[in-house]
C-alpha cells in the first residue's frame, strides 16, 4: 500500500544575493521512511533543508507538511509542527553539559521529559555515562550523536539531517548510520543530506541525487546504488567495459 507524503515540496526556488542555489526543485517524502539528498558541494542540498526549517526564505514555490502549507514559517512554528533539523557541523551548546543540551531540544514542550531522556540515553549509552560532562568536551561522534538525542527531544514527526558523518572516522559513521534506522523503525521520517552516498543510499528507501540546484535523478536506494552515473559520479565506481 502506498504511504502518504508527510513532506511535499513543489517548484522550490531559493536565491542568496542573486545568484540561484535551488532551481525549480521538487520531491516528496513519504512518512515513515528515510529519504536521502545526495550531491556535490554546493549543490544546494543544505539549502532545501535550511529553507523547510525556516531559517532560509523560499523566492518561490511551495512546501506542505501533512497538507499544509508551511511555506514561510518560522523555526518556532515549524518545530512545533513536528520538524526538526539537526545541522551541519553538529552545533552543541560546549558550555552546557549534555543533559542540559538535551533540555534545550525540548524548549517548547511543556510535559514531562524524563522518558524521553531515558530513551535517547537507551539509543546512545555515552551520553548517559558523560551526562554531566560539557559536551565541548565530547569527541566528535559524542557530539553528532547528542546532536540527534537533542533534536529527538522536540518529539518530531520529521527529522532533517545535515552531513551526519561529515569529519567522523569510519566506525563512528556506521554506528551514526545505525542509529538514523532505529530512529526510523520508532515511526520518526528522515530526510537526510549525506555526502557519503554509498553509506545514505544503503539505509534509504528512496534518493534523490542533486547538483547545481537541479534535481537530476531519483529512485530508490538501491536503484541509485546499481546507477552507472551515481557509480561514477559519487561512489567512486564505474562500470567496467
Amino acid at each position: 500500500m502506498a504511504k502518504n507524503n508527510l513532506l511535499t515540496i513543489d517548484n522550490l526556488n531559493v536565491s542568496y544575493g542573486g545568484i540561484r542555489a535551488v532551481k525549480g526543485i521538487s520531491l516528496t517524502v513519504p512518512e515513515g521512511e528515510i529519504v536521502t539528498l545526495i550531491g556535490a558541494n554546493g549543490a544546494g542540498k543544505s539549502t532545501i533543508l535550511r529553507t523547510i526549517a525556516g531559517l532560509v526564505k523560499a523566492e518561490s514555490g511551495k512546501i506542505t507538511y501533512h497538507d499544509e502549507d508551511i511555506t514561510g514559517s518560522t523555526t518556532n512554528k515549524i518545530v512545533e509542527k513536528g520538524i526538526t533539523l539537526v545541522p551541519e557541523g553538529r552545533r552543541v551548546f560546549p558550555d552546557l553539559t549534555v543533559l542540559e543540551n538535551l533540555k534545550i531540544g525540548a524548549y517548547l514542550r511543556k510535559d514531562n521529559l524524563e522518558n524521553d531522556i531515558n530513551w535517547v540515553y537507551t539509543l546512545f549509552p555515552r551520553l548517559k555515562e558523560r551526562s554531566w560532562q560539557m559536551s565541548g568536551t565530547l569527541s566528535g561522534g559524542e557530539q553528532q550523536m547528542l546532536a540527534v538525542g537533542r533534536a529527538l527531544m522536540s518529539k518530531p514527526k520529521l527529522i532533517m539531517m545535515d552531513e551526519p558523518s561529515l569529519g567522523l572516522a569510519p566506525i563512528v559513521v556506521r554506528d551514526i548510520m545505525n542509529i538514523i534506522k532505529t530512529v526510523n523503525k520508532e515511526g520518526v521520517t528522515i530526510l537526510l543530506v549525506e555526502q557519503n552516498a554509498n553509506l545514505a543510499l544503503k539505509i534509504a528507501h528512496y534518493g534523490y541525487v542533486c547538483e547545481t540546484g537541479n534535481i537530476t535523478l531519483t529512485g530508490t536506494g538501491m536503484e541509485l546504488l546499481n546507477d552507472d552515473s551515481v557509480k561514477a559520479a559519487y561512489l567512486g565506481k564505474a562500470k567496467r567495459k
